[in-house]
């Protein structure tokens, strides 16, 4: 993966080839930067392009970074009202059924079925517990794949994968093998967390945090020194 070095700040990004694309295009997210290219243009041109808005690029980042970097659950859990999830911050819609219980979905934005009957004044709590609930599983599987995809190229394998509510810390790594995930990395862009997983797992290897680990990290995850500022950056605002 590319990465554009704006002062002492490395942003890693991706090209990709379009026929519909007439020229050089950026897409700044908050999950990552994304160019497009015509296809056929050469990749020194893309990144000469690149470099040439390089200004932009980190402040556009900068933005939606800040934005970001707020508590993530909305004051109240209503229609419209907006939840983080992998980077980016998505639409909740809350509809009333005829139903006992609470069922939760997720189609371009997140969808929560209320009884009918439930008390409004306790719809705000229950809400917010079935969306943790749901977000929870979500970062279980997520993390679970990072897992499978590394575990092979690293040469071990986890005994478990705990996903917890961790008050001070994103990760850990017992001397039983277990990793444990704190549950509020589904808030962060996929990537984010995809270093996390990876962080733990060198610590399979190596229990501390030396030379030599740092260099496993770097061996699964090339960029990872972009995601791990991201995180010390950012990842205080995110309600740990």
């Amino acid at each position: 993966m590319p990465i554009l070095t704006v002062g002492k700040t490395k942003i890693p990004y991706t090209i990709r080839r379009s026929d519909r694309a007439k020229r050089n295009r950026i897409v700044v997210t908050p999950e990552g930067v994304e160019v497009v290219a015509p296809i056929g243009r050469v990749d020194d041109d893309v990144e000469a392009f690149v470099y040439s808005r390089r200004r932009w690029v980190h402040d556009e980042r900068e933005k939606m970074q800040e934005n970001m970097a707020t508590s993530p659950w909305p004051e109240h859990f209503v229609s419209g009202a907006k939840i983080p999830y992998r980077g980016r911050r998505m639409l909740l819609r809350v509809t009333l059924v005829l139903s006992d219980c609470f069922v939760t979905g997720y189609r371009n934005g997140f969808e929560v079925k209320v009884p009918h009957t439930f008390p409004p004044e306790e719809r705000d709590r229950a809400i917010k517990h079935t969306l943790t609930m749901w977000l929870r599983q979500r970062v279980r599987t997520d993390a679970e794949t990072f897992v499978r995809r590394y575990s092979k190229g690293l040469g071990q394998t986890p005994k478990d994968v705990r996903i917890k509510d961790q008050k001070h810390i994103w990760g850990s790594c017992g001397k039983d093998n277990i990793i444990n995930l704190n549950w509020r990395l589904i808030f962060m862009p996929k990537a984010i967390l995809e270093y996390a997983v990876v962080h733990e797992l060198c610590h399979l290897k190596h229990r501390n945090h030396s030379t030599q680990f740092w260099a496993q990290v770097k061996t699964l995850l090339p960029d990872y020194e972009a995601r791990k500022t991201w995180l010390e950056k950012h990842g205080s605002g995110f309600d740990l």
